[in-house]
């Protein structure tokens, strides 16, 4: 009965390509707390993408999925203003650090205090928000500007990266698979991430917990690419053998 109902409900998701809880649950004939439980083992299964109230198909060639960044600043608000807020602890003046361009590093952006640092980043918000900071020399991708996203993309990284030594690099992504996989919705933002993951002397992942067990389209890297993960509350399941830091 459950698989069939698994079955039928990534089928609905496939047609529709996203529907909401309340709407699968009208669909199957079933109360929402159950559909609820199918889209976590549906989604720790790699069949759907699970985002703020709805399932979503996983479709790996599109560029065009996510939600748009005002969307995200809105969801778990208070989570990312803490996380941002501990991620402070990590910067010290004189450092150069990247910023991707998560909801989670514009909150960031917003509490650095105006100290010398370099910052790299391929956010339009970031660099609005960072532009008001005297002694904090900021350098951008450049490129085309998504304006859905609030990001700058098809840049020349090579030629950035050569020039840069990073620090630091702070990021968050679509979510962490039970394998540890960090993924994302676009390839042009993986892309971004790999080369500063694989560029930066050391990395931070600001994470809510509602992106554990989850998966999307593109593959960035691994937890074991990550100095430290932060994320609010106890115990996180990806964090066996390696630090973490909590709310």
């Amino acid at each position: 009965m459950k698989n069939v109902r698994h079955e039928e409900l990534v089928k609905l998701v496939e047609q529709y390509n996203y529907l909401t809880t309340q709407h699968l649950a009208h669909l199957l004939e079933v109360s929402q707390e159950t559909v609820r439980r199918d889209l976590r083992v549906l989604q720790k299964q790699g069949k759907i993408v699970r985002q703020h109230g709805r399932a979503k198909r996983i479709n790996r060639d599109a560029n065009e999925s996510g939600d748009p960044f005002t969307a995200r600043l809105k969801s778990h608000l208070n989570s990312k203003a803490d996380i941002a807020h501990r991620a402070l602890a990590w910067i010290v003046p004189e450092m150069v650090i990247a910023l991707d361009a998560s909801s989670t590093c514009w909150y960031l952006a917003r509490l650095l205090p105006d100290i010398p640092l370099t910052v790299f980043t391929n956010s339009e918000r970031v660099c609005h928000e960072l532009a008001k900071r005297e002694h904090i020399q900021l350098i951008s991708t450049g490129g085309f500007l998504e304006r859905k996203y609030a990001c700058y993309i098809n840049a020349p990284l090579a030629a950035h990266l050569r020039t840069l030594e990073i620090d630091l690099f702070l990021f968050s992504c679509e979510g962490v698979d039970s394998n540890g996989t960090l993924w994302d919705t676009r390839s042009w933002n993986a892309e971004y991430k790999t080369q500063l993951l694989k560029r930066a002397a050391q990395s931070l992942l600001l994470i809510d917990k509602s992106k554990f067990d989850r998966v999307s389209e593109v593959r960035i890297g691994e937890r074991t690419d990550v100095t430290e993960i932060i994320t609010e509350g106890e115990g996180c399941p990806l964090m066996t053998g390696k630090l973490e830091r909590t709310i």
